[in-house]
């Protein structure tokens, strides 16, 4: 699972589109519930600012604390992603790094995930829309699919000795307009887990965050 990651940097966004509308400022950091860029198929297109967790129309802004992540097992199965999976609501989530608890230490210790190359990641997502009260303009919302990789030399020196192993799907840049074209079995051939030699696994603390959270939702939702 990933709850927090750094999103490309907005000069190096390029790679994955123009954007909609101004650019606006990117956080160094996303947790859920936060906005970020992603790129997503649809009638505009092109990069947008979108919330860090999927809402769907029928659920509370809050939701999004719960459900930033949707298990490609199941995510035609579960009522906050079945929608968008079936209309094909496909979006690339830029990234520079992702982050995990690595306990080999006997503590938690934040690690950073990245490119070996360097370059920005792009992960595959789905995305969703809402129209907020007192409002004509679509809210945007996203989430991570995520695989497992209990057996990928990276993702198994990460989480709880105890935990499933789950990964992220990094998509390859040749297969970016790909997957926001994709039918339902070219999205499931492209969810599978990225080679290790192409990333690098590096420790990384986490700095102070002043930001508050949010309560959590009822998880039977995702």
């Amino acid at each position: 699972m990933c709850a927090n990651y750094s999103p490309t940097r907005a000069e190096r966004l390029a790679a994955f589109g123009a954007w909609v509308g101004a650019a606006p400022d990117i956080s160094d950091e996303v947790y859920p519930g936060d906005f970020a860029p992603i790129a997503r198929n649809g009638i505009d297109g092109g990069l947008c600012l979108a919330t860090f967790g999927m809402i769907p129309q029928w659920a509370a802004p809050k939701l999004a604390r719960m459900t930033y992540n949707a298990r490609a097992e199941t995510v035609h199965q579960k009522p906050s992603y079945r929608g968008a999976w079936r209309n094909r609501q496909f979006c690339i989530i830029p990234v520079e790094r992702v982050y995990e608890p690595n306990y080999e230490s006997g503590r938690a210790i934040r690690y950073a995930i990245a490119a070996a190359d360097g370059k920005p990641l792009g992960l595959a997502g789905l995305w969703e829309q809402r129209i907020e009260a007192g409002s004509d303009i679509p809210a945007i919302s996203f989430t991570m699919l995520t695989v497992n990789a209990d057996h990928h030399p990276v993702m198994r020196r990460l989480f709880r000795p105890e935990e499933e192993k789950r990964m992220t799907v990094i998509l390859d840049a040749a297969d970016y307009d790909r997957w926001l074209g994709a039918n339902e079995s070219q999205a499931r051939d492209l969810l599978r887990c990225f080679a290790a030699e192409r990333l690098t696994l590096t420790a990384a603390p986490r700095p102070p965050r002043s930001k508050p959270a949010q309560a959590d939702a009822e998880p039977s939702l995702f």
